[in-house]
């Protein structure tokens, strides 16, 4: 039978996984407010002295903070899944109930978690549901963003497709990480105009599906947005 202490453990873990993930999310919503520094914004004005609009320290103080949060992220989340390994390989006993090994199952499903390019090139016309879908239950699925969305055009397909500034990019289409992200995304887009794909973001903790259609519209690209890779 699984080990009580390994599964307390690893609800500990998963508590303060979301904890990190809640601050990382407040970190990225204050840096990416409009007209606000992003994650690696300049924080210099045209003539190379401080902004005035900024507070510099404070921005500062938010961006290393966001990398130790990140570190720590990955982290945890190693140590999870490692013990979700030592979970499941001793199988169930026949004293385990149903409604163990249904949190078992639970437990195995981890929370998918987040030089910048703007791929205004990308999304659109949307259909939106949050939760995981039906194909979701047997594939896997991405468990740390490979982006964040640090700005969305109001009015932008990204926009009306349900994009929030502060998203974390899952999976993009086909594109869930790898080498050369930013321009296989941008390909992704330009491939897919006119076409649904299926876009996974992490917000506040928790995994939203969106459709979204790369289109033409009144401005930039086909997608009306900034990305910054994680």
């Amino acid at each position: 039978m699984v080990g009580a202490n390994v599964k307390a453990e690893t609800v500990t873990m998963m508590d303060k996984r979301q904890s990190i993930e809640a601050e990382m999310d407040g970190i990225i919503s204050r840096l990416c407010v409009p007209n606000g520094p992003g994650l690696q914004g300049n924080l210099v004005d045209s003539e190379g002295f401080p902004r005035s609009d900024l507070d510099i320290t404070a921005v500062r103080s938010d961006r290393q903070r966001l990398s130790v949060l990140r570190n720590d992220y990955k982290e945890i989340t190693a140590a999870i899944e490692k013990n979700l390994i030592t979970l499941h390989s001793g199988g169930f006993s026949k004293e385990s109930t149903v409604s163990e090994r249904h949190a078992e199952r639970q437990e195995a499903r981890p929370v998918a978690r987040v030089g910048a390019m703007d791929i205004s090139s990308g999304i659109g016309h949307h259909t939106n549901s949050e939760g995981p879908s039906p194909m979701d239950e047997d594939a896997g699925e991405a468990t740390l963003p490979i982006a964040v969305f640090d700005e969305v055009t109001e009015g932008s397909p990204a926009a009306m497709d349900g994009v929030l500034v502060g998203d974390q990019l899952l999976k993009f289409g086909s594109v869930d990480g790898g080498d050369n992200l930013l321009m296989r995304l941008a390909q992704e887009g330009q491939d897919n105009e006119g076409r649904g794909l299926h876009v996974v973001v992490l917000r506040r903790g928790e995994s939203v599906h969106l459709t979204v259609t790369p289109r033409r519209w009144s401005g930039r690209g086909l997608l009306g947005c900034h990305i910054q890779p994680l």
